[in-house]
């Protein structure tokens, strides 16, 4: 009978559709867990594929490029190391797995199959996975291991059924995307389902940008009595090896080493980080385009960015207009000066005289209004693709998530980009990550420590300068007020009474929710952005664009 074993925790950073990349990630892991003295090595969900890999599944040559890299793998086993517990899609019977596989001694020894597919929130698991059976426990060198695969941790019917069945130590494979507090979240399920069955669990997570969602990892193993024994570190990937030891009839893990979790804000920046870093180093852009406005948003945008890629990979562009302040100038200058990263100008009022010139005749003398306010947004979006097409650097958008909400941005100008960093960060979240950034260093920053905000940035009253004095103010209530609303409506699904009586007014809540309804259409044509909440726009809330519904 064995007495001990070795399990190492590989919290790794797939590439979706990359899978021989990611079955090298694998390997290199297994030989770091071999020199350690590790029986076992536990990957994350789907590692093989990537995840999520969405409808990469049903095509032919991507199951059979699959199943081509379990075979490689099952072979590195039979060198008398570790085994691996990977997870990967499987074709049985015509039909497509989400699947765990354990791989021993030169082969395939055991295969369980995800029973709970989730089809909620980012998830529609449904769609190209079928459900498999109730699972029991694999059989690993006479210790019976339940093999969970995220969603069965979830609900409570698989661990009671592996329970029942004799497992002796969970191990749950996790493909689990970062939201706020998720990681609460998570250990208090774990905890319920270690308090209903009387066993430990290894819990897998990966780590790592697949493009709106971002990964952070964050592994851990619970012994039975619920106190936690080890713990990766979030935000970058990881080899833990933890030691475990019968005894009686129960399996004990030996303290290890608990990375600490972040603040909230702290958590918010690294997501924002580590999912642009991934979005543009995976898909191979050699930098990122950011237009400068001197305003909060495309300095925080800018910070983070230099914090993922490093300031030469950043190039600021300030587009000036005859509305824009001498403030706005310096102040762009002194943030891209903090940062180190190029800054260069481009004035558009040549452009926008152009516009005007050509469109004046059909506008048969129509005052001013926001036309005019729009046509120097798209002036600036049109610079800024320009740049991109001829550089390759990717344009990052610098709209945040209370601008998206009441359509607070201009269709093909300030929304271009192939990515936004602050797509679901509220306003008064990106002050207080201003203030965050220059108080603190980021872990894993490529950018310069300390202050990279200018005060004058994060204190000024926002404004788009699309018309003399202009301040966002003008057309929305201010951003504390605006931010409370929005969260009743968005991530509580409130409706506009409910909203009223938390103290709002209503006549404002429904002028709010009838803002956030006709600004779907925008939203469905903007850049994809890291999920930061429960309800990030896109996979999380979906709501038609034609829409007749309206609350009184």
């Amino acid at each position: 009978m064995t007495n001990r074993l070795s399990i190492a925790l590989a919290q790794l950073n797939p590439t979706v559709g990359d899978i021989d990349g990611n079955a090298a990630l694998v390997i290199a892991a297994r030989n770091a867990a071999a020199r350690e003295g590790a029986d076992l090595l536990v990957c994350s969900e789907l590692v093989i594929t990537g995840y999520p890999p969405e409808d990469l599944v049903v095509r032919p040559s991507f199951q059979d490029a699959c199943a081509a890299a379990i075979d490689k793998l099952a072979k590195e086993t039979a060198d008398d190391g570790p085994g691996i517990l990977v997870g990967s899609l499987w074709v049985e019977n015509d039909k497509l797995y989400n699947a765990a596989l354990l791989l021993d001694d030169g082969k395939i020894s055991a295969v369980r199959l995800k029973h709970d597919l989730p089809n909620y929130g980012v998830f529609d698991e449904k769609r190209v996975f079928a459900p498999g059976p109730m699972p029991g426990p694999i059989n690993f060198r006479d210790v019976r291991l339940g093999v969970m695969i995220c969603e069965d941790m979830w609900q409570p019917d698989v661990a009671e059924c592996l329970q029942e069945s004799g497992a002796e130590i969970f191990v749950v494979l996790n493909g689990s995307p970062y939201a706020l507090d998720k990681w609460d979240q998570r250990l208090h399920l774990a905890v319920e389902r270690i308090t209903e069955t009387g066993l430990p669990m290894i819990y897998v997570n990966q780590v790592g940008g697949q493009d709106e969602l971002v990964f952070d990892g964050g592994s851990f193993v619970l012994n039975s009595d619920r106190r936690l024994q080890a713990r990766c570190a979030d935000w970058s990937p990881a080899l833990q090896i933890t030691k475990w030891k019968r005894n009686g009839d129960d399996w004990i893990c030996e303290q290890g080493e608990t990375a600490a979790t972040e603040d909230r804000l702290s958590s918010i920046y690294s997501a924002m980080l580590l999912g642009l870093r991934d979005y543009i180093n995976k898909n191979h852009f050699p930098g990122v385009l950011i237009g400068m406005s001197g305003g909060v948003d495309s300095a925080l945008t800018a910070a983070v960015a230099v914090d993922a890629l490093g300031a030469d990979r950043v190039h600021c562009v300030m587009m000036p207009s005859p509305y824009t302040s001498e403030e706005s100038l310096t102040d762009a200058s002194a943030a891209t000066e903090l940062l180190g990263c190029r800054l260069d100008e481009i004035n558009i009022g040549q452009a926008m005289g152009a516009f005007d010139s050509m469109l004046s005749p059909l506008f048969d003398d129509a005052p001013a209004d926001t036309t005019e306010e729009n046509i120097q947004a798209r002036s600036r979006g049109l610079a800024l693709m320009g740049l991109s097409n001829k550089t390759g650097a990717m344009v990052v958008s610098t709209g945040n998530k209370s601008e998206m909400s009441v359509g607070y941005a201009t269709l093909y100008g300030d929304m271009c980009g192939g990515f936004s960093v602050l797509k679901d960060v509220y306003k008064m979240t990106v002050f207080s990550l201003c203030y965050w950034r220059n108080e603190n260093f980021p872990k894993s920053s490529k950018g310069p420590k300390g202050k990279v905000i200018p005060e004058r940035i994060i204190t000024k009253p926002p404004s788009a300068e699309l018309k003399p004095d202009q301040t966002d103010q003008d057309t929305l209530p201010p951003y504390h007020e605006l931010d409370a609303i929005l969260e009743c409506l968005i991530e509580r699904d409130l409706g506009t009474e409910a909203t009223a009586g938390e103290g709002h007014d209503p006549e404002l809540v429904k002028r709010i929710w009838r803002m956030l309804l006709l600004a779907e259409y925008k939203r469905r044509q903007a850049p994809p952005g890291v999920k930061i909440t429960h309800r990030s726009f896109g996979r999380d809330r979906r709501y038609p664009i034609t829409n007749g519904f309206r609350e009184s």
